[in-house]
C-alpha cells in the first residue's frame, strides 16, 4: 500500500468529518476537549518546554495541592489483563493502621493522568480520614498499554475494579466500605465499573462525560448518523495505513495554541492543559485517530439503574457545558441518587478550583454511604 497516497486520503476523510468532529467537540481526550481533527500528527504534539503562561489561578486553583496531614505512596498492581497499572495511595497520617478504614479509588480526566485532578481529590479525601487511591488509567501515565493513548472504555473501567482488588488486599482498609470517584471521562467508567462490580459500595462523579454518547451524538445531540459514519469511516482508513506500518495518527485532545477562532470550550481546556495551572509534561491529552471510535460502542447509562440500592453523587457545574451528561445519568439512575449543581462553576472549574468544588459534599456522602 503506498503510505502517502493512503495518508492523503485519510486527509480527505477528515475533511468530510471535520464538521461532525467539531460539533462533537469531545472526541476523548483532555477531559474530552475539542480539537480540529485537520491538525492531527504522525506524532504527539510535544508540551511547551518552559514559559508556561500562569493560567487562570482564581478561585483557589490549585490542582498541585499537598498536605502534611497526608502520607503518598507510588503503587503498582495489575489489572485483570495482568497490565500493570500505577497510581499514588493517599492515607492520612494519623491513620490507625491497626483498624480498619473506608477507601475510595480516584479517576482523572480523559487524556489526562493522575497528576491532574486525581490527586488533588485523593488528597483532599485522604484529609478527611478516607484511603485513597489515585491511578493512571491503561495506556496513559505511568500504567501499562501499547499503543500509548489508545481508548479502551472496557479496560478503563477495569482499571477501577483492579484499584478495588488493590484497596482490599491492604490491611487498614475495610473491604465493605470502599467507593469510587471519577472525573470527567473517569465518571463514566467508574459508572461503567459499578454496573458489574458490586465492591464499590458508592459512586460519585464530577463534571461527568459520557464519553460513550459524547462521540455519537455530541454536545446536544448536534451529530447527524452522516457525519457520525464519517468519523468512523475515517479511523477504518486510518487502521489500514497502521496495519501497513504506517504513522499512528492523533486526534482531538486540547489544542497546542489557541487561535482568534478558537471556542470557549477550546480556551477553557487550554487554561488547565497548557498552562502551569494543571500542565503535566507526561501527557499530550491526544487519543490515537484510529481507537478513539471505540467510544462510540461504550453505553456507561445502559443498566446504570441496576446500581440501585447503591448510592450514586452527580456533581456538575451551573454553567459546564457537560453539564447534560450528569443530568441524563441522574434521571436514569435508581434509588439513592443526589444530583448536585455548583453554582457559577463551569466544566474545568471543578477540576482545581478548590473553593468552588464542594469537597464538603463529597465528604459528607462517603461518610454516610461507606459504612
Amino acid at each position: 500500500m503506498n503510505t502517502l497516497s493512503t495518508r492523503r486520503r485519510d486527509r480527505r476523510w477528515m475533511k468530510l468529518a471535520g464538521t461532525g468532529i467539531a460539533v462533537i467537540g469531545v472526541l476523548a481526550a483532555s477531559a474530552c476537549a475539542p480539537a480540529d481533527p485537520a491538525t492531527a500528527s504522525s506524532t504527539p504534539a510535544a508540551q511547551p518546554a518552559s514559559n508556561l503562561p500562569a493560567g487562570d489561578t482564581s478561585h483557589g486553583a490549585d490542582n498541585f495541592y499537598t498536605s502534611d496531614r497526608v502520607t503518598v505512596e507510588k503503587v503498582t498492581f495489575q489489572n485483570q489483563y495482568r497490565m500493570n497499572v500505577t497510581g499514588n495511595l493517599f492515607v492520612p497520617r494519623d491513620v490507625d493502621r491497626n483498624a480498619t478504614h473506608p477507601a475510595m479509588v480516584v479517576g482523572h480526566p480523559m487524556g489526562a493522568v493522575k497528576e491532574q485532578s486525581a490527586n488533588l481529590y485523593a488528597t483532599k479525601m485522604a484529609e478527611q480520614g478516607f484511603v485513597a487511591l489515585s491511578l493512571d488509567l491503561s495506556f496513559w501515565g505511568d500504567s501499562d498499554g501499547e499503543p500509548r493513548n489508545a481508548v479502551a472504555p472496557d479496560i478503563y473501567a477495569e482499571d477501577f475494579s483492579a484499584g478495588v482488588d488493590f484497596l482490599r488486599t491492604q490491611p487498614f482498609v475495610d473491604t465493605e466500605r470502599i467507593g469510587a470517584l471519577g472525573i470527567c471521562g473517569s465518571g463514566s467508567f467508574v459508572i461503567s465499573a459499578a454496573k458489574i462490580d458490586p465492591r464499590i459500595k458508592a459512586v460519585a462523579t464530577v463534571s461527568m462525560y459520557d464519553m460513550g454518547g459524547a462521540n455519537r451524538n455530541g454536545l446536544g445531540h448536534s451529530v447527524t448518523l452522516e457525519q457520525r459514519k464519517a468519523i468512523l469511516e475515517q479511523a477504518a482508513q486510518q487502521r489500514d495505513v497502521e496495519f501497513s506500518g504506517g504513522p499512528t495518527e492523533y486526534t482531538s485532545g486540547t489544542p497546542e495554541q489557541l487561535t482568534d477562532q478558537s471556542t470557549a470550550v477550546e480556551r477553557e481546556f487550554y487554561d488547565f492543559y497548557r498552562t502551569a495551572r494543571g500542565n503535566s509534561p507526561d501527557t499530550t491529552t491526544h487519543p490515537t485517530l484510529s481507537s478513539n471510535v471505540k467510544f462510540m460502542n461504550f453505553y456507561p447509562f445502559t443498566d446504570i439503574e441496576t446500581i440501585s440500592p447503591r448510592p450514586m453523587l452527580f456533581i456538575a457545574g451551573e454553567n459546564a457545558h457537560s453539564r447534560e451528561f450528569s443530568e441524563e445519568a441522574y434521571r436514569l439512575a435508581g434509588d439513592r441518587k443526589e444530583l448536585v449543581i455548583v453554582p457559577g462553576a463551569g466544566h474545568v472549574d471543578l477540576y482545581d478550583r478548590v473553593n468552588l468544588i464542594p469537597f464538603d459534599k463529597l465528604t459528607e456522602f462517603f461518610t454516610q454511604n461507606l459504612t
